[in-house]
């Protein structure tokens, strides 16, 4: 081969390569990227015409999750059992008239306080602020339109493992009583590992406090299946906090252990549940062990008919545990007439009434410090 024709050969290599590579490499990237796993539909409309959006996340191994933008709630969740059987796993309602109606926080983003404050009131760098009280005496997530009653806006979120949406919503100065203008932004992911992934962060323009959770209502054998009293629990806290009649914290971070409060070992939801006092079950917080802020897992239900398991996993320094006491079949939703302890809550949080406690982790949020959280419900079955 002589010089020329030697030059023409390498020149032809590399100005295939250069068309052929990056075309491969950015096949693989799409490929990674998914650009079709989330679908936008309409799922109703407000009153005053305004659309409400549903986004649905699919992921590789069967995983559906769907989130609409009013509330930036979690509305299904359909992950596949020990025989590969998918069912919904949270409680919802398949049509925007549910969510609007009365109902007990279904799927929803809570704040900007999740939880309660009691009497309403707390007092920040010396000035008292009011809330509404729509739980007795008390304030309760959020008040009387909270986060769980705002459209959001949303968009697609590119993810290399999975499909996400974030979601948006600004909650000015003043709002349900909270100081501050503050800027929200949650991403819901659903991972190909049949992770469900809640990442929050809030910035303030001026100091105000922030609590920010999920409320999704839980059945690992499916909606509307049942009670939830036989699924198993494991927490990791050794303490808990103790509440008033108003189920407010005393002040007190009690020992779990002698107590029907003692997770720490996996036992079954209904095998203390009546003991509780006060109360027809379970609506308390307990005191997470491990460091606050860093992501670590805290706990792993499990469903003995199903075979589905769910761990854990969050920042938060506490989390709610609610058994549905409230439900008693007058709602119907996908899954039918939800029944009392149809459901569980697991609400990763910051401890109630904590502008109210010196001593509890602070939820005060200032301008150029702003909040994150993040919260992982990792599903699997076997």
């Amino acid at each position: 081969m002589n010089g020329t024709m030697e030059f023409r050969c390498v020149a032809l290599f590399v100005f295939l390569a250069m068309i052929l590579i990056p075309g491969r490499l950015r096949a693989e990237s799409s490929e990674s990227v998914k650009p079709d796993n989330v679908q936008k539909t309409s799922f109703g409309k407000l009153p005053d015409g305004t659309e409400i959006e549903q986004y649905t996340l699919k992921n590789a191994k069967g995983g559906v999750a769907k989130i609409i933008t009013y509330g930036a709630t979690l509305t299904e969740l359909w992950i596949p059992d020990k025989s590969g059987k998918s069912a919904d796993v949270v409680l919802g309602f398949d049509k925007l008239d549910g969510y609007l109606g009365d109902q007990p926080y279904f799927g929803a983003t809570i704040g900007r306080y999740g939880n309660r404050i009691a009497k309403g009131k707390f007092t920040l760098d010396g000035k008292e602020y009011s809330l509404f009280l729509n739980n007795g005496p008390n304030s309760l997530h959020g008040g009387k339109v909270g986060f769980n009653r705002k459209v959001w806006k949303a968009e697609p979120v590119k993810v290399a493992h999975g499909a996400a949406v974030k979601f948006t919503y600004v909650s000015v100065d003043g709002e349900e009583g909270y100081p501050g203008t503050l800027t929200t932004h949650v991403t819901y992911e659903l991972t190909d590992e049949n992770a469900v992934k809640v990442s929050y962060h809030a910035s303030t323009d001026k100091p105000t406090v922030a609590n920010l959770t999920n409320h999704s209502y839980f059945n690992l054998s499916g909606a509307g299946s049942g009670d939830i009293l036989k699924n198993v629990l494991q927490l990791d806290a050794d303490r808990y906090t103790p509440v008033d009649d108003t189920l407010i914290p005393t002040g007190e971070l009690k020992p779990v252990e002698g107590t029907p409060f003692d997770f720490r070992k996996p036992t079954a939801i209904g095998a203390r549940n009546s003991q509780i006092p006060g109360i027809a079950g379970y609506d308390h917080n307990f005191v997470l062990n491990g460091t606050a802020g860093k992501l670590r897992k805290i706990g792993e239900l499990s469903d003995p008919t199903s075979g589905r398991e769910m761990e854990i996993w969050t920042t938060e320094p506490g989390v709610q545990l609610y058994v549905g006491i409230g439900l008693n079949g007058s709602i119907k939703g996908l899954g039918g007439a939800y029944q009392q302890f149809g459901a569980l809550c697991l609400e990763t949080q910051h401890f109630p009434d904590s502008p109210n406690h010196a001593k509890f982790p602070s939820t005060v949020v200032r301008p150029g410090k702003d909040f994150h959280s993040e919260t992982i419900y990792k599903f699997s079955a076997k």
